[in-house]
């Protein structure tokens, strides 16, 4: 079966039957995608996996961008349908190649981080990642949650085993140990998630939206590491100096990129084929905290 037929047989099962066409959608990676045209509504845009992964896929996605959209940051779209098979969205549009669009998207995303504080680190259960499973057990110590549930989850996973040498196992695990050291003590804030260029749209009249989310309460720096390390375009030049004087983040910042983005490194590297040089990325970050000979 085609993609597009696969998508509008689950549609239809979804009680939306006026699909006249589905037009296949690009940029994700871990979803099959595409931008339903229908007779008599709006087009949508609709996501499903060619086998599903659990049942709670798509709905805690859905809990994640009303969250968003509650917790009064960028917008999200809105929710149209979510079950075990599939997501379906309301449409949203291609962000503008503008200053002024990313700088409006640097002030929500503050008022995300700063508005939205939490005394612990997770969220109320897990939810997803891409592919995978995102562990988020509820954790008093930002070190430990980041150290065992955003790092170190990820070494059982047979693409991340076989492509880690022990060396660079034990080198991560020499990381975490180090945390405190490394990184700021900062509160737990509400996060998007899986923060990169690729999901952050538009709305109709040209606000910031953001799709895809892997919700938790984290370190807001988990949001800005992705976005650093994208290829944010040139118009977003100025995007991380107003979050920074927005947010009073220190100059520093920059430099704690690299290790907080590990996760995602790692994560991309338990779930794709084809890792775009992430595991080599990942050895160079763990490079300092190897055992000298």
């Amino acid at each position: 079966m085609s993609r597009t037929a696969l998508l509008t047989e689950r549609l239809t099962r979804a009680g939306i039957r006026d699909v006249v066409t589905v037009e296949p959608a690009t940029g994700g990676l871990a979803a099959i995608a595409g931008i339903a045209h229908r007779a008599s509504a709006p087009p949508v845009f609709v996501k499903t996996f060619a086998e599903a992964l659990d049942d709670d896929a798509f709905v805690a996605e859905a809990e994640g961008l009303a969250a968003l959209r509650a917790a009064g940051g960028p917008a999200t779209p809105e929710v149209i349908a979510a079950n075990h098979e599939l997501l379906v969205l309301s449409l949203l549009r291609p962000r503008p190649g503008t200053a002024a669009f990313w700088e409006g998207f640097a002030h929500a995303l503050a008022h995300l981080h700063t508005g939205n504080v939490h005394p612990r680190f997770g969220w109320h259960h897990d939810n997803w990642l891409g592919r995978r499973r995102q562990i988020n057990t509820w954790t008093g110590d930002g070190f430990a949650f980041f150290a065992e549930h955003r790092l170190l989850r990820w070494l059982p996973e047979p693409r991340v085993a076989a492509a880690l040498a022990p060396a660079d196992r034990a080198a991560l695990e020499r990381l975490c140990a180090r945390l405190p050291e490394l990184l700021p003590d900062r509160p737990a804030c509400l996060t998007h998630g899986d923060l990169w260029t690729q999901n952050v749209l538009a709305t109709a009249d040209g606000r910031a939206a953001v799709i895809d989310p892997a919700v938790s309460y984290t370190w807001a720096e988990v949001d800005l590491a992705h976005l650093w390390t994208t290829a944010p375009p040139p118009e977003a030049a100025r995007f991380f100096d107003v979050y920074a004087e927005l947010t009073g983040l220190d100059d520093g910042w920059p430099a704690r990129m690299p290790i907080i983005q590990l996760r995602q490194h790692l994560a991309v590297l338990a779930q794709f084929d084809d890792d775009w040089g992430v595991a080599e990325t990942i050895r160079a970050t763990l490079a300092p905290f190897r055992a000298r000979s």
